[in-house]
């Protein structure tokens, strides 16, 4: 990877705006998934496959000369931050099976702790300030589901899975927002995915997982998840890995508990916990402590990002 900044950069005002969609439509696929029938590695591989497809006719039409052009690390980076995706699903769907919903959740939620970490690793200068936000962000996470962890080996085994797809989830940005600065977004989405795909789709054949022969609500459940959660969420939030942090963005990705928890009560009737209101307040007051700590850039580049 090359070097990271030296400090998080504020994000530009668009990209706050982009991500407020990013996360509304992210916050659609969990209420879509509970609905569905499928099973969710299928539905995790047809989101990230029809995404590709929808994302590589805009490629054949507008960006042919930059994939002939593309360099062999950026294939690399792109194809890398694909794998980290399907790995993310791969871990983070099954740990449901083993542990509760609510201590999955919370464990996955730990993505910008993650993010932060391999950032500095990079050489990245993370305040204290903005550890302490992400620690209040963290804490709104906790009051939303209500966690209580239990400790048995079934429970500990959905848990470690959930903790894998909150690294492999910070990983991915991580690797996504360095592909992004020098790779147009139709580009990157569509070979990230269609790599996502098939590590997901080697998995489903060792598991004898089927992807066809759903009912037809299934699939326009399936299509409804790829258009929203998948092209206006996922690939919004590539858009914005071009110019914006992944810890920052990974924060963001937070506020899609919320959201899914109100869409479930309006759309599933699910009564939302009445923590919901506190926990909003402190995921908004720990991105907003992140985002006072960072600084803005002082040299902005000549060129726009490619988009």
């Amino acid at each position: 990877m090359t070097a990271a900044p030296t400090s998080l950069a504020r994000p530009p005002v668009t990209d706050l705006w982009l991500l407020a969609v990013a996360v509304m439509a992210i916050s659609t696929s969990g209420p879509l998934i509970a609905a569905c029938t499928a099973p969710a590695l299928a539905i995790a591989f047809w989101r990230t496959v029809l995404a590709s497809g929808a994302t590589s006719v805009v490629v054949a039409l507008r960006h042919r000369a930059e994939v002939r052009a593309l360099t062999r690390d950026q294939w690399r980076l792109m194809a890398l931050a694909g794998v980290f995706l399907g790995a993310h699903f791969a871990t983070w769907v099954p740990s449901l099976r083993f542990t509760t919903v609510a201590s999955s959740t919370a464990l996955v939620a730990t993505q910008p702790v993650w993010a932060a970490l391999i950032a500095r690793r990079r050489g990245m200068t993370i305040s204290r300030n903005a550890w302490i936000g992400i620690g209040v962000a963290l804490l709104g996470v906790l009051v939303l589901t209500g966690v209580d962890f239990a400790v048995t080996p079934r429970a500990l085994i959905g848990d470690g899975l959930a903790l894998a797809g909150a690294v492999l989830a910070a990983l991915y940005v991580t690797v996504g927002e360095e592909a992004r600065a020098t790779t147009s977004n139709p580009t990157y989405t569509t070979v990230c995915y269609a790599v996502a795909g098939l590590s997901l789709l080697a998995l489903i054949v060792v598991g004898g997982v089927p992807l066809i022969g759903f009912s037809t609500r299934d699939w326009v459940l399936i299509l409804l998840i790829t258009l929203g959660a998948q092209l206006l969420g996922h690939s919004v939030v590539n858009r914005v890995l071009a110019t914006t942090s992944a810890t920052i963005v990974s924060l963001a990705i937070l506020l899609e508990m919320p959201g899914s928890t109100l869409i479930a009560a309006a759309w599933l009737d699910q009564i939302p916990p009445a923590a919901i209101i506190p926990a909003v307040v402190l995921m908004f007051a720990g991105i907003a402590l992140v985002i006072s700590t960072t600084t803005r850039a002082s040299d902005p580049p000549s060129e726009t990002p490619p988009a």
